[in-house]
């Protein structure tokens, strides 16, 4: 997994804006100058024109980064603490909330996501991503007949996650998780919706 662009990426960059400015900045003066005095400016041309690259560069290659960088980098995932289950029902499918922190390039944010947990047994749970599967609508959980349903486009789930009707293309979509001295945590990620494969996006 990249987590970042390699170095000589960004240095090649830096470089380009260095070589530019000093070609611009080093152009020759008339011969109507003395030499001493077209030595000196073209010296403090010179020392201009890189101090504007070095700036140049300074501001440039973080931005290229940030822009260019998340392409070529897959997001690691992190664990969230989702709360205590130990007053869950087991077998009863239970919407939960948790806040969880992003970061992109220079943008942090706490994000509020929900999930849908079945606490099996005192060990085991089930946690299903809240997003349909069908084109990225929130079902919910109708316990008359004990199903998830998608209000958006009919798709139906059973309390496994699998696929009972409507135009879901595969089941939910599960989470990664743990538990520690009945604390939950998952890994939040999301997939590509309206495909048979899942696919991490």
């Amino acid at each position: 997994m990249i987590d970042h662009l390699p170095s000589g990426i960004y240095l090649s960059i830096a470089l380009s804006f260095a070589v530019a400015a000093v070609e611009v900045s080093g152009d020759s003066t008339t011969n109507s100058v003395p030499r001493a005095e077209m030595t000196r400016r073209n010296f403090l041309k010179r020392i201009t024109g890189l101090m504007s690259a070095l700036v140049a560069a300074t501001l440039t290659v973080p931005l290229v980064g940030a822009i260019v960088g998340p392409s070529f980098r897959r997001k690691e995932l992190k664990w969230a603490t989702v709360g205590n289950i130990s007053s869950l029902v087991i077998g009863q499918p239970t919407k939960m909330k948790f806040p969880f922190k992003t970061e992109d390039a220079y943008l942090r944010e706490t994000v509020i996501h929900e999930i849908w947990v079945i606490r099996r047994s005192s060990t085991q749970v089930a946690v299903f991503s809240p997003i349909c599967t069908h084109l990225g609508c929130r079902y919910s959980w109708y316990p008359e007949t004990a199903e998830f349903a998608c209000p958006c486009h009919g798709s139906i789930y059973s309390i496994d996650g699998k696929v009972l009707g409507g135009p879901a293309p595969r089941s939910l979509d599960t989470l990664p998780w743990k538990l520690e001295k009945d604390v939950l945590y998952v890994e939040w990620e999301q997939f590509k919706v309206g495909i048979p494969q899942k696919i991490r996006v």
